[in-house]
């Protein structure tokens, strides 16, 4: 008996040895699927001078600058919010970086956003979406929100419930429209459709002054 103990903790060692690789590669494989669930494809930067009606220049984050075509776009209601020279941009496109699909204004996203509650319509419920990636709750009882950004063409809202939990989670919503006065959002159950609040500092004389439509200023 004594004789077969070392046979079979070789062969025990060999069959160990044998799995580990294809473990590791398990695992790397795993480990890249969740980093391409995560990767952003998107291109941010700002609205250069270059850009004109069908074209966008884009001074990147990164310190590039590209030139690609909206026209596609435009034609798909994919230009959000417009843009205008300064304006912060994020921007899909396609593999030679020559063409726009999204293009999504975060500088017309900034703002306070509202909507009458869903619970029973007395009074405006809804996001602040600051620069910088911060967001905060307006008049939300359940839901505290606290950062945003877009990620892969869609906006993404971190938020925490009032529970008693605390637990983070994320939001994640596709811009259906954008404009300077009106900002529509959806998710797999529901379409949200936010204005912006008229507050007393606005008002003069009584009169609200209509800030005029998108195309007035944009390119």
């Amino acid at each position: 008996m004594k004789k077969l103990l070392l046979p079979v903790i070789v062969l025990a060692l060999m069959v160990s040895c044998k799995d580990t690789p294809k473990q590791q590669a398990s695992q790397e494989n795993d480990d890249h699927e969740v980093e391409y669930a995560f990767r952003d494809s998107t291109i941010y930067g700002f609205c250069g001078e270059g850009s004109a009606m069908n074209t966008l220049q884009i001074i990147t984050d990164t310190g590039d600058t590209i030139t690609v075509s909206v026209t596609k776009a435009r034609e798909r209601n994919k230009v959000l919010g417009g843009y205008a020279v300064g304006d912060e941009i994020a921007v899909l496109v396609n593999k030679d970086s020559t063409e726009a699909s999204l293009v999504i204004n975060k500088s017309v996203l900034h703002g306070d956003w509202t909507m009458p509650n869903p619970i029973d319509g007395s009074s405006e419920t809804g996001i602040k979406i600051l620069p910088g990636g911060l967001a905060e709750s307006i008049d939300q009882s359940s839901i505290i929100y606290k950062s945003w950004r877009i990620l892969n063409g869609l906006l993404q809202i971190q938020a925490t419930r009032e529970d008693g939990i605390d637990m983070e989670e994320y939001l994640m919503y596709n811009i259906i429209k954008l404009t300077n006065d009106s900002l529509v959002i959806s998710d797999e159950d529901d379409t949200y459709e936010y204005t912006h609040p008229v507050y007393e500092e606005d008002l003069e004389d009584g009169v609200n002054y209509d800030p005029g439509d998108e195309s007035d200023y944009k390119i």
